[in-house]
């Protein structure tokens, strides 16, 4: 049966990864991912999970790791944050070349240098390009829920996914997360059951040399394997909702309907956006909100169809792409591009380094935004000089 229990997003994602039934567990310890993979190595001593625990000494060995796992057929997962993730980016490339597909859980921790281990994004969206899919969770129970869904879509479309959650905010926090009977995972996400995998006596290569005239042929199937990708997810995530009550998507709309303003949010931030679109709407306010959760593969349709027809956009962003914008503003601003009428999107940037962001912050925004007219710029909130 399925059951409750208060844990913290770090938690979640252990609890998710053992429902997952994951056969190989690598991972070096990073603040603040380390409780996620030092409760994976309690719950396998105490046999509670069938898998393998590796300890290793860097981040780029554990992928090394799990990469040497899955291409021999094992169900791979690890977890890491930052500088960890950063050490990680050339296996990154080697995963999904060899299009294998892992799960990892990135905890979103702003790099370095100066110091910090609060939250940021641009971990994981500097890997945007490594051909990793990538979700932002706002909760511990979608912490949970999206290591089962990620493995289910990876498997098909054989591409790694990266489930990433905000440092603190959800790492530590604890909330009440549902456990869903193993069988009925089970029955979601069978075992993994690899179309190549090395063994031995039948010898197999992973990224050999490929000559210019072979290249080019890999790169085009692996962006076709994200464009199926987006049906999968949306396949994948509709049987979720029927097996377990869960109403996922690619992206989520609050408040959407009647919308003449909207403001675009991912991960953790959007618990507060949608409080304080909740407020703004008991004042009158015509105003919307619309979370991003899938970042790779792009929702380009679905953000399409949300944002056409507003009178204004706000795009939130916790990162910054340095001598550009924010990146969910960049990525909005190009799928939004073909669409006509032209929707006239803001770019805002706050929250960096794990500095709050508050329903107040949110309702400021929508304030400035109905009034603003000068698009180009980055618009700081929140910046103290």
């Amino acid at each position: 049966m399925s059951f409750k229990k208060v844990l913290t997003g770090n938690h979640a994602v252990s609890y998710g990864a053992t429902s997952a039934r994951v056969q190989v567990i690598s991972a070096y310890p990073i603040t603040p991912q380390t409780t996620i993979v030092e409760l994976l190595s309690e719950i396998v001593a105490e046999g509670k999970l069938d898998a393998i625990f590796v300890n290793v000494e860097s981040e780029h060995s554990a992928m090394s790791a799990c990469i040497g796992a899955s291409a021999a057929g094992a169900r791979a997962f690890t977890a890491t944050s930052a500088q960890g993730l950063a050490l990680m980016h050339e296996m990154l490339h080697w995963a999904a070349g060899a299009r294998l597909p892992i799960v990892m859980a990135n905890v979103n921790r702003a790099m370095a240098p100066p110091w910090s281990i609060w939250t940021e994004q641009n971990d994981s969206l500097s890997q945007r390009d490594t051909g990793w899919m990538q979700f932002y969770v706002e909760s511990n129970q979608e912490a949970y829920d999206y290591v089962i869904i990620a493995y289910k879509v990876a498997e098909q479309v054989l591409l790694p996914a990266m489930l990433v959650l905000d440092a603190f905010v959800l790492s530590h926090t604890s909330e009440p997360v549902e456990i869903y009977d193993q069988e009925k995972v089970d029955e979601f996400l069978p075992p993994y059951e690899p179309k190549f995998a090395i063994e031995p006596g039948k010898p197999i290569s992973y990224g050999a040399l490929s000559k210019p005239d072979t290249y080019m042929e890999f790169r085009y199937k692996m962006q076709k394997a994200m464009e199926k990708a987006v049906d999968v997810m949306e396949k994948e995530m509709n049987l979720f909702n029927e097996m377990f009550g869960r109403n996922y998507g690619l992206v989520e709309p609050y408040m959407m309907d009647d919308a003449d303003y909207v403001i675009v949010t991912s991960g953790a931030m959007t618990s507060t956006a949608r409080a304080a679109v909740h407020e703004m709407r008991e004042e009158g306010k015509k105003v919307g909100l619309l979370k991003m959760k899938t970042f790779r593969p792009f929702p380009f349709k679905k953000v399409r169809e949300m944002l056409k027809g507003r009178k204004k956009v706000a795009v939130l962003d916790r990162n910054i792409s340095f001598g550009h914008h924010g990146i969910f503003y960049e990525e909005i601003k190009s799928a939004m591009y073909p669409v006509e009428p032209k929707v006239p999107l803001y770019g805002y940037i706050l929250g960096l380094g794990g500095r709050d962001v508050t329903v107040k912050d949110i309702k400021e925004i929508y304030e400035d935004l109905v009034k603003r007219e000068e698009m180009e710029e980055i618009i700081w909130k929140g910046v103290k000089l």
